[in-house]
């Protein structure tokens, strides 16, 4: 688990680890794709919860400091209003299309992340991929596995959850055992 006593510290070594167990990672969730067990949902919900406890966003903030979250047109319409732009003057200033067409943000760290005390100007309106990230208690887990691989390597109770999954539903070997 990675836990330290300095946030800077764990989001130094974080992209390191993550690399280290991205193919073993791949390897358990095509593994556990196969076999889906029925309660993952659950369980997935139960070790975010539990992260959650322990984890506090605001000491970290590397979402918002690294990547930019979709905006879709419902985002764009609410975060436009709230600040009081028309969302095509919101759109121009701040989003961008990237090279899957989704609208981004065109800066990192994201515009509103207030970098002296990681919150957020626009919270309460914040775009639906802030409020669901990092996804880890989402229904129909097992279709972003892809995404939670990648999103180990930016937020670390992502990271600690994908490794307290690998313990709680360890992966069966399909290997057959050979008798004399």
């Amino acid at each position: 688990m990675l836990y330290f006593y300095n946030m800077e510290k764990r989001l130094e070594q974080l992209p390191k680890l993550a690399a280290e167990a991205k193919k073993e990672n791949l390897k358990y969730f095509t593994n556990l794709k196969r076999k889906t067990p029925k309660n993952l949902d659950y369980v997935m919900q139960d070790l975010h919860e539990a992260e959650f406890k322990k984890t506090d966003c605001l000491e970290c903030a590397n979402c918002c400091k690294t990547t930019s979250p979709i905006f879709t047109d419902k985002d764009i319409e609410r975060v436009a209003k709230h600040l009081k732009m028309k969302v095509a003057a919101f759109t121009n200033q701040y989003l961008q299309r990237d090279e899957d067409d989704f609208m981004v943000l065109k800066s990192a760290p994201c515009t509103f992340l207030d970098t002296t005390d990681n919150t957020c100007f626009i919270y309460d309106v914040r775009p639906k991929a802030c409020a669901e990230y990092p996804h880890t208690n989402r229904k129909k887990f097992i279709g972003i596995t892809d995404l939670t691989v990648e999103n180990t390597a930016i937020c670390p109770a992502t990271y600690n959850i994908v490794e307290a999954l690998k313990k709680s539903l360890p992966m069966v070997s399909n290997k057959k055992i050979r008798r004399k």
